[in-house]
């Protein structure tokens, strides 16, 4: 049997993606909706490998946008479980932003979101 601090470890998850002009705005820059939507799916699989339930969304509770985010570069988002709750959990997600042709990096975006373990009938119920 795994350890809690093991399991938060096991489920820690990494996304690469290029930000492409599709995904930008007219600053050529990262929509914010889209960091947002990218956030959230990295948070769910974070906290269903954690618990291997089904999980939803209940809210993201601080989103801090500290860099823009420009085309041409390639994007990490991170996503570890911060928090354990009887039916709930929280999920950090940090977004770190690479030049491709260099070996800059720097944290973009930070936020954090609540899921909640859920049964076949959408009730709440116990995080395993």
């Amino acid at each position: 049997m795994k350890t809690q601090e093991e399991k938060i470890n096991d489920s820690i998850t990494r996304v690469f993606k290029a930000v492409f002009p599709n995904t930008t705005n007219h600053y050529d820059t990262l929509f914010g909706g889209t960091a947002m939507q990218f956030m959230d799916e990295v948070a769910f699989i974070t906290a269903t490998r954690y618990s291997r339930q089904k999980m939803v969304t209940v809210s993201s509770d601080r989103i801090d946008f500290k860099r823009p985010i420009p085309h041409g570069t390639i994007i990490e988002l991170i996503g570890k479980v911060t928090y354990l709750g009887t039916t709930s959990l929280k999920v950090r997600v940090d977004i770190f932003i690479e030049e491709m042709y260099s070996n800059s990096r720097e944290k973009a975006i930070t936020g954090e979101f609540t899921f909640v373990a859920i049964d076949e009938n959408k009730k709440a119920v116990k995080v395993e």
